[in-house]
């Protein structure tokens, strides 16, 4: 089975600065705008902020998705490689994402998702509350179990022993 790294945030840790969105709208398209970005601040209530990119799946649904073979995974790293002269931003890569990781750029009528900047993702490089990781599914897991059983040390503190 084949572990991809990714992108992902800790929300206790982001603010909700968008400065990831600008660093990637800069890198990626060359100008300092948001909705040009591959990655997406969300504000999930309100005080707790998410970013969301592209979580490289495995047996993408995305790619499945694409009716004009656009879309194909990269072995190498499993980022999502974008044939341009076949996207015709028909969005239904977009309606398969469960992430909400796919942007379409409306004038180039292309898709888009993070490539995770060559291996060194300039999202990551940039937080400045250091919120952003390259991490695996293998990784993320094992942090939720760890925080379960944390949470549930703490639940049982100071509850009486039968």
């Amino acid at each position: 089975m084949v572990r991809h790294e990714f992108v992902t945030v800790d929300p206790d840790k982001c603010v909700g600065c968008r400065i990831c969105e600008y660093i990637c709208s800069s890198e990626k398209e060359k100008v300092f705008n948001p909705t040009k970005s591959r990655i997406r601040v969300v504000r999930i209530y309100p005080t707790i902020n998410a970013s969301m990119t592209c979580r490289l799946c495995e047996d993408a649904p995305c790619v499945v998705a694409c009716p004009r073979k656009a879309l194909e995974q990269s072995e190498e790293n499993g980022v999502i490689l974008v044939n341009a002269d076949k996207c015709n931003g028909c969005g239904w890569c977009i309606e398969a994402c469960d992430f909400g990781a796919i942007m379409l750029d409306p004038a180039k009528k292309v898709v888009a998702m993070c490539d995770l900047c060559d291996g060194e993702p300039k999202c990551v490089e940039w937080c400045p509350e250091e919120a952003l990781e390259l991490t695996t599914r293998d990784v993320l897991s094992q942090k939720a179990r760890f925080e379960i059983v944390r949470k549930l040390m703490e639940a049982t503190q100071g509850q009486p022993k039968a």
